[in-house]
């Protein structure tokens, strides 16, 4: 952990002390605020993310323990460090025992702080890089969770590692269920920011007049319901890391609001006359087609370049087919849990089948194969009569080629999409809402699609 980078709360009730540490350490590269009290100090902490805390022991109101006490009920991520004058032995081992990382004795010079503190960035490095190394072991051929021995995933896990320490935002581009969250977890779980919140918002999944209040914030009455102060999301992810998923969905009226909280680092709840600063690294991601969409006036540009400063794309389940066996095991092995016998293999003929098909669902598709298969299943392995009637019909060796027939994937998905839009409407007798559930996609996307492709 950079020391540059490291926030430290500094509480006790010596005004004097408090003056001293501050400027001591700002000397040092720490930025530092301070609290006369544990419930100031506790008030500090609902308003921004610390890295550490130096926390006196004998405080009026609210004293030191009763602090650290309230700081693990509400699941302070910050190592305490304790300070004392009146310190003793026993004082010492009752604080650790409670769950501070250490206690220094009062009064300290400035190096053995400065010591206290190396030693606490350390700890929290290498339970970072434990974390990591955890992950990479329990993903056998794959990085934090995600499986793929494939040479393009191996490339986009090598991307994840030199940008997982950045602030830098990450646009994530690909394919419905290719695991855009995943790899948005892995960026945030592998870094510097692994111990601080993960926030994941779906763009398109809250109504527009509801994703403000969501993202930001508000205050009391600022409308009908706000029947209080509300934190939104970026102040939940201070610290930590914001994932915005289909981010192509967000209204035009926000972008321009997100693009100031990327530039500016602060956020204005709704209602309220002043900002606040956070500290948030944002990932996004999306699986339309954001360049068009800039071109089409759907999209702002100057967001667009805001997000796409460093872009990884997934490539979908049909160009790594290799990666299936080790997937079926992965996901057969989650879906074995009841059964009195596992079925974690596959007969020749259902693997036949799965390693042909096109997946158009991407690992989300597979994943709800295998557990239909392991429903229907009766032995120890899924056969092929075990999966469902879209993969007997849809292999690749299906698929023929006419002489001089257009080949271009886009123009064939857009007819598909455009036939499957108009198959929703007759079935739901124009709902667009209905339509939307049953295409699985938000409402506001369908409207765009409906101008798009010119269907009344």
């Amino acid at each position: 952990m950079s020391v540059a980078q490291s926030q430290i709360l500094i509480i006790d009730d010596e005004e004097n002390l408090r003056h001293m540490l501050s400027a001591m350490l700002a000397r040092q590269g720490y930025q530092a605020d301070t609290a006369a009290n544990g419930a100031e100090g506790l008030q500090r902490l609902r308003e921004k993310v610390y890295d550490f805390i130096l926390c006196d022991i004998r405080m009026p109101e609210m004293d030191g323990k009763g602090f650290l006490t309230r700081a693990l009920e509400e699941k302070v991520p910050s190592p305490v460090i304790m300070m004392s004058a009146y310190g003793s032995v026993d004082t010492a081992v009752e604080c650790m025992k409670m769950g501070a990382y250490d206690f220094i004795s009062k009064p300290f010079k400035k190096d053995e702080i400065v010591m206290v503190l190396k030693k606490a960035e350390e700890r929290e490095r290498l339970k970072s890089e434990n974390s990591q190394l955890r992950a990479v072991v329990s993903g056998g051929d794959g990085f934090c969770g995600i499986i793929s021995r494939t040479a393009s995933m191996q490339e986009i896990f090598s991307q994840v590692r030199k940008v997982t320490d950045l602030k830098t935002t990450v646009l994530i581009l690909g394919e419905s269920g290719t695991g855009k969250e995943l790899v948005a977890r892995a960026i945030h779980s592998s870094g510097i920011r692994a111990r601080k919140p993960f926030v994941a918002v779906n763009c398109g999944a809250i109504p527009e007049n509801l994703l403000e209040s969501e993202l930001f914030g508000h205050v009391r009455g600022a409308f009908t319901d706000a029947s209080g102060d509300k934190a939104g999301l970026f102040e939940q992810a201070d610290g930590g890391t914001l994932f915005l998923d289909e981010i192509g969905e967000m209204p035009l009226s926000l972008q321009v609001k997100l693009l100031r909280v990327l530039q500016e680092e602060e956020i204005r709840r709704v209602g309220a006359a002043v900002s606040r600063k956070v500290n948030v690294r944002v990932v996004s991601a999306t699986s339309r087609d954001l360049e068009s969409d800039v071109r089409r006036g759907r999209f702002r540009e100057d967001l667009f370049f805001r997000l796409n400063v460093f872009c990884i794309s997934l490539p979908p389940l049909r160009e790594r087919i290799e990666d299936i066996p080790q997937l079926v095991n992965c996901f057969a092995g989650r879906y074995a849990t009841g059964k009195e016998t596992a079925p974690v293999r596959c007969s020749p003929d259902a693997m036949r089948l799965m390693l042909g098909y096109a997946w158009p669902g991407n690992i989300r598709e597979l994943e709800n194969v295998i557990e239909r298969g392991m429903i229907l299943c009766d032995g120890e392995t899924i056969t092929a009569s075990c999966l469902p009637p879209s993969l007997h019909a849809g292999t690749r060796d299906d698929v023929v080629v006419s002489p001089g027939e257009d080949l271009s994937i886009k123009k064939a998905e857009d007819a598909i999409e455009r036939d499957l839009i108009r198959k929703a409407l007759t079935r739901t007798g124009g709902n667009r809402t209905q339509a939307a559930r049953i295409l699985e996609i938000s409402h506001r996307s369908l409207l765009y699609k409906l101008k798009e492709y010119g269907i009344e």
